[in-house]
């Protein structure tokens, strides 16, 4: 009651000095947050209350792509972790550098009033290299980031990228220049299925060789490693089988994308906590492919028909977060953290906290338990 008090409070109080509107019991909460961390832990949150169950020993960052939630600012503050806007537009909104400069100005005030400390640049549109939305775009990103930096000390800008530098989705962006402006690029290492060239069949949502491959071209493009953030997905793909071979091959329709015949869109996205208490009622139970080194397992629907799902867990992140301290990067995330079972489940608890060990990379004993915890099936 005393924080929605004086959330409306501030919201009549138009003239009210910023100190005098801070939402937290202590006021001091509301400063922004600075210095670095030795590994940052970038979390994506979708809205609602789950929050109150994230690992906070753990979360650096948290990017609000909900409503805004004073609570939830006020507690990410007391934890030293930082609560970053999430910054969407069109970018043939922004080619004039007017309107540019006017989008940015109201992002930076938004973040002012919401004691906010900084803001994700979400803008995952097809641009043509050296096209007008081409420089644009790197116009924004530099703009953006001067002008947090100026406006709110110790604020933090980061820019989300496809999985591959490579024009992804026909994002040909200047990587390299957007690296340089801003302070992390957040690489969304999931959906990387978004463009199937090859076979029509059910595949990992983010195969540990493609996804490291690609973690190696941004750095040979000059991107600084500690510039870098590896995304994981806290969620998997539902691939209805149009044919089940043998061999376990699911062949999926054909749903183009972007020129590719083929794509992730011929199954459903399903979170964690879902697939978590579908899989010990599976036709396989949970699976592992050695060539993807990723876990999948395989049902029947009530209609008959086999569906094939791919996904992450602990065993496939804790491979990609040792990549990321071996090779220096700046850190981990997700996509997103409302997506596992923060229930009272005893069984659901354990695998919640498995995951967000996954995040920080596996310890010595965590290596030798994956490694003599080979699945009888598999692929």
């Amino acid at each position: 009651m005393r924080l929605l008090a004086l959330t409306l409070l501030c919201s009549l109080s138009l003239r009210a000095p910023r100190a005098l509107c801070c939402p937290c019991h202590q006021p001091e909460l509301c400063r922004s947050v600075e210095g670095a961390r030795d590994l940052e832990v970038f979390v994506f949150d979708v809205g609602g209350k789950e929050w109150r169950s994230y690992d906070w020993t753990k979360v650096t960052t948290v990017a609000v792509f909900g409503l805004y939630d004073a609570e939830l600012m006020c507690f990410a503050h007391s934890r030293g972790a930082r609560v970053v806007l999430k910054g969407d537009v069109s970018l043939s909104d922004i080619v004039d550098p007017a309107n540019r400069t006017a989008w940015i100005k109201e992002k930076v005030n938004l973040a002012k009033k919401q004691f906010m400390d900084g803001i994700n640049l979400d803008i995952e549109q097809a641009v043509d290299t050296s096209s007008t939305e081409y420089y644009a775009l790197t116009a924004l990103v530099k703009e953006t980031t001067e002008a947090f930096h100026s406006e709110i000390p110790g604020s933090q800008v980061s820019f989300d990228v496809a999985w591959s530098p490579k024009c992804i989705d026909k994002r040909c962006y200047d990587y390299p220049a957007i690296a340089e402006s801003c302070d992390f690029l957040f690489v969304m290492s999931y959906d990387e299925q978004s463009q199937i060239w090859g076979d029509c069949i059910a595949m990992a949502n983010a195969p540990f060789s493609q996804t490291i491959t690609a973690y190696q071209q941004y750095i040979q493009m000059k991107v600084d490693p500690k510039k870098l953030l590896m995304g994981v997905p806290w969620y998997g793909y539902d691939y209805p089988c149009l044919n089940f071979s043998k061999d376990g091959v699911c062949t999926i329709p054909m749903v183009p994308f972007r020129g590719a015949p083929c794509s992730d869109a011929a199954g459903k996205q399903i979170p964690y906590s879902t697939m978590m208490e579908q899989i010990n009622s599976s036709q396989s139970g949970r699976m592992w492919d050695e060539k993807q080194l990723a876990p999948y397992y395989v049902y029947k629907d009530n209609g008959g028909q086999i569906h094939q799902v791919w996904y992450d867990d602990p065993e496939s992140i804790y491979l990609k977060t040792s990549y990321v301290r071996t090779k220096g990067l700046g850190g981990v995330g997700m996509w997103n953290g409302n997506l596992l079972d923060y229930s009272n489940n005893p069984i659901a608890q354990q695998q919640t906290r498995a995951m967000w060990n996954a995040l920080i990379g596996p310890s010595d004993k965590d290596i030798t338990m994956a490694a003599n915890c080979k699945p009888v099936l598999q692929h």
